[in-house]
């Protein structure tokens, strides 16, 4: 039933698309989906050199991809933090721009879960943020059709189709503010509301972003005989 909820969120995907698959269970079962619905699919898996055996990491998800018969490229990428920038926020950066010089539509797995928690995080920097399921990121054409499928979702599917998924040792680092709000915020959230936060979050960060994208497209700038002097 799960990667049934999976399929359904991508078949209305046709053509020829690209991945980016890490081995973690969101991507593994975007890909597993995506080729099970027919649709020719390359799977990018990226590696970040950030880690010990980071490569043999993204080998083995490329062998996955092409055992259910995706074609799959490894691509090594160099991460260049700052101290104005972090090197999650670098990594990112670089990853999309490597989908960018790859070309073509590449689809991420952004779940429902991630679509809260980037609202919750953003808003506690005060800022507004919401996930489109199409965008452009550093040139990359972005395509994210399972953010109205949950993480628990991905991770069952990897189980009912007999994978087992990479576990990233910094989905349980503390040191990430992303962490924190997982594991510890979002789990108060659900006490202090009674159920489930998660999807009244991810509707919340919805309306946000229809709503920003509604006063982009009506705002008209003013001509330069209309500024005054």
């Amino acid at each position: 039933p799960h990667f049934v909820r999976v399929r359904n969120a991508v078949r209305h995907l046709r053509g020829d698309l690209a991945v980016g698959l890490s081995g973690g269970p969101d991507s593994l079962a975007l890909t597993a989906a995506l080729v099970a619905e027919g649709v020719h699919v390359t799977a990018l898996c990226v590696d970040h050199g950030l880690q010990d055996g980071s490569r043999e990491v993204s080998e083995e998800a490329a062998r996955i991809a092409r055992s259910w018969g995706a074609d799959a490229e490894v691509i090594p990428i160099n991460v260049a933090a700052s101290a104005a920038t972090s090197t999650e926020a670098a990594a990112r950066t670089a990853r999309y721009r490597a989908f960018a010089e790859w070309g073509g539509h590449v689809c991420v797995a952004h779940t429902m879960d991630d679509l809260a928690e980037t609202f919750l995080i953003a808003g506690l920097r005060g800022m507004t943020a919401g996930m489109q399921e199409t965008a452009e990121i550093e040139g990359a054409q972005i395509i994210r059709p399972l953010l109205a499928v949950r993480r628990a979702d991905t991770v069952a599917t990897c189980a009912e189709i007999g994978v087992t998924p990479w576990s990233d040792p910094q989905n349980d680092d503390p040191a990430f503010t992303r962490v924190r709000v997982r594991h510890e915020v979002l789990p108060l959230l659900g006490e202090i509301v009674g159920g489930d936060a998660v999807p009244a979050l991810a509707q919340a960060a919805r309306r946000t972003q229809a709503e920003a994208t509604r006063m982009t497209a009506t705002t008209v700038p003013l001509a330069t005989k209309d500024l005054p002097e």
